[in-house]
């Protein structure tokens, strides 16, 4: 599996597997999309030092070992980010009336679109951004930004916002992971819980407000018996 791992990262199909995994797991959030990245980005932080001591020490009939571009990997899944998130937006504005009855049965997604409509129409769409890194929160926000009938050109922005933030930070790690660890399992682990603690904390954030809503919807009922009695 290692060797199938290492032959896979230094191959150009890299970028393609790379894109087609981002761009479907705004679908299936299941998909390690990240972990994806970050292993090419540890492979690339690793055998760059690699190639620069093969490079000098070879001769012309040795093969370089090639390593992937962090510079391209970035533009990859940030692409792929960006056209996995308006596919999503694109099949929620055209889901009709029964998505708009799927997403009135789920809390989480009409919360999602309540706050997001109310972030984009104050004309900052900084939940974009936290949503990218949450577990699931992409799908959450494209098909809630979709479903609401969000204008593209207040979506769109952020959405790319949000895909470079994610593919920089992801790469970052790998390559961070890499250069003081090695291409090992360890740097890629250490990497990929960071990814995670990453997550895990965009989730707080989303949580919160909604958290704080429900509180002072709470407080505001319980106001008004108080009156009323």
């Amino acid at each position: 599996m290692l060797e199938s791992v290492a032959a896979l990262t230094s191959s150009p199909w890299i970028y393609a597997v790379v894109a087609v995994s981002v761009l479907l797991d705004v679908f299936l959030p299941v998909l390690p999309s990240g972990v994806l990245v970050i292993t090419a980005a540890t492979a690339a932080a690793a055998g760059s030092t690699t190639v620069a001591g093969a490079a000098s020490a070879a001769s012309t009939a040795q093969q370089v070992p090639q390593v992937p571009s962090l510079l391209a990997l970035i533009l990859c899944a940030a692409t792929a980010s960006v056209l996995g998130d308006l596919v999503a937006y694109r099949l929620a504005w055209r889901g009709g009336e029964r998505l708009d009855r799927a997403i009135a049965r789920s809390r989480r997604l009409t919360s999602a679109q309540e706050r997001l409509g109310a972030a984009l129409a104050r004309g900052g769409g900084i939940l974009v951004i936290i949503a990218r890194f949450a577990p699931a929160g992409r799908s959450v926000v494209s098909l809630g930004a979709g479903a609401a009938h969000r204008e593209v050109k207040e979506f769109l922005p952020w959405s790319a916002l949000a895909g470079v933030a994610w593919a920089g930070y992801s790469v970052g790690l790998g390559y961070c992971g890499g250069q003081w660890l090695g291409a090992t399992w360890v740097g890629t682990a250490v990497s990929v819980l960071a990814l995670f603690v990453a997550g895990a904390f965009a989730a707080y954030l989303m949580r919160r407000p909604a958290a704080e809503a429900a509180a002072a919807a709470a407080a505001a009922q319980t106001s008004a018996a108080t009156t009323a009695s």
